[in-house]
């Protein structure tokens, strides 16, 4: 074979098989696949007109209270984290499709001269077995790519389901901030209202003592509702990405949006179980890449061949003489456990194939788990405000009624009112307990569930929650 056929032939092999990766075309199908998620908003902002476009939409969207959609998009467009993660999936991405090819073939160039001689030696040398395996490198390459793709699509299931839940957390926390300082207020006037019944020997000492307590619980209860709605509120800013500038314009609803008309059914959830879940399409692109790799990475590791086309041209007084031919070279495995090489390749395998099982197996039991939590919620939230709060309500009007004919006193009014509060306190708590559970099982739809400790946690609270009132 002449050295420029040997040329176009390995030129042919490389091109026929390379791997690329289009930035544009991988968010595009992010967007797409997950739309419920990113509605669209999803952008590696690589140049200056792309990121001032950003910042106006942001600031637009920062004009008016957010609800949770206008917060998602926000944390989408502005958030540094949110770019971090763009742009390190196109690094790796990028450095996966590069894995798909081969060392490039090397040119050797040789001149010895001597007095009456001279002597020029070419050489073109490339990997046999690389040149062989090209296209299984390509398929290797385009396998991890399309992993990548899966591990981008998880990592932004998570962040949205971060920011839907720190919206709840931050508005709930508002909310019931306010409330508190109701309480506060009618304890801190109960408790001077015992003083100076005391001072005039109209009220003993415990009866007065029991009124400082409740003002004193309330002060407490007040400064961790203060507390809690600052912290909620800087998580918030936090997965937003926000500036001070942005900060200081930061607004949210005054209350948490009110439980939809029905529950999701649960045969729908079961139904979408399977299709599309983005840990069994991890676990399968997985399996078909350590498969795919049993014989690439066997050959490999085992030994190399090296090809190479030779040209030589020698000039001795005035003649010329030229000769072409080729050398092999072949590594020979001596030092090299073959079986354990092959050991290691099917214990990879095996892995893959136990996760994906796993996995599979698990996803309906987390999904089953996911809904629980969501529709008892939401029977909780839809009780205490068809049930509990309209109760609370009407025992009000009628202790104001005794109040106004005189058969209880200031202070049972009072009592009544801070035990109303404190009821609607509880429904907000359930309120939050059914959104942030929404969250959940929207990111346990498309394969992202949550943790059994974090649905126990949101259960304790609202079990708490209706414990201390």
């Amino acid at each position: 074979m002449s050295a420029r056929l040997w040329v176009l032939v390995t030129c042919a092999s490389m091109l026929s098989a390379c791997v690329s990766f289009d930035l544009d075309r991988s968010l595009s199908l992010a967007n797409n696949e997950l739309d419920e998620f990113t509605d669209g908003n999803l952008e590696l902002q690589r140049t200056q007109e792309q990121s001032e476009k950003a910042k106006a939409r942001a600031d637009t969207l920062l004009d008016t209270p957010l609800n949770q959609a206008a917060t998602v998009e926000l944390a989408l467009l502005n958030s540094p984290a949110v770019q971090i993660m763009l742009a390190s999936h196109w690094e790796q991405a990028s450095n996966t499709a590069i894995s798909g090819s081969i060392p490039n073939p090397v040119f050797e160039f040789e001149q010895v001269s001597s007095d009456d001689e001279l002597e020029i030696e070419r050489l073109l040398a490339i990997g046999l077995l690389d040149l062989l395996r090209l296209p299984m490198l390509a398929q290797d390459a385009a396998l991890r790519i399309d992993s990548a793709q899966v591990s981008l699509a998880s990592d932004v299931v998570d962040h949205v389901t971060q920011v839907r839940q720190a919206w709840v957390n931050a508005v709930a926390a508002q909310q019931l901030s306010v409330y508190a300082e109701q309480i506060f207020s009618s304890a801190e006037a109960s408790a001077e209202l015992g003083t100076n019944m005391q001072a005039i020997g109209n009220f003993n000492a415990l009866s007065r003592a029991r009124q400082q307590s409740y003002y004193a619980d309330a002060a407490t209860n007040l400064t961790v509702a203060r507390h809690r709605a600052l912290a909620s509120r800087e998580a918030l800013t936090r997965l937003l990405g926000l500036d001070e500038q942005q900060t200081t314009k930061l607004r949210l609803p005054g209350r948490l949006p009110d439980i939809p008309e029905s529950p999701v059914k649960a045969p729908d959830v079961t139904a979408t179980a399977m299709l599309g879940r983005l840990d069994v399409n991890m676990a399968m692109a997985n399996l078909r890449l350590a498969t795919m790799q049993q014989g690439l990475k066997l050959i490999g590791d085992i030994t190399d061949v090296e090809i190479a086309a030779i040209s030589e041209s020698v000039w001795n007084e005035g003649h010329s003489e030229s000769s072409r031919g080729f050398d092999i070279g072949i590594e020979i495995p001596v030092f090299k456990n073959i079986g354990q090489v092959q050991n290691r390749l099917n214990a990879r395998s095996l892995v893959a194939s136990n996760t994906l099982e796993d996995i599979t197996r698990s996803a309906l039991s987390h999904l089953r788990e996911s809904y629980s939590a969501y529709r008892s919620n939401y029977d909780i939230a839809k009780h205490y405000r068809d049930e509990v709060v309209p109760l609370q309500q009407m025992i009000s009007e009628e202790n104001v009624l005794n109040y106004n004919g005189m058969i209880i006193g200031v202070f049972e009014l009072l009592a009544d009112s801070r035990a109303q509060i404190e009821t609607v306190q509880a429904s907000i708590e359930a309120l939050s307990q059914f959104w942030l559970a929404d969250a959940a099982l929207r990111a346990s739809l498309v394969g992202k569930p949550v943790s059994a400790g974090t649905m126990m946690a949101a259960s304790a609270g609202t079990e708490e929650s209706g414990a201390d009132h």
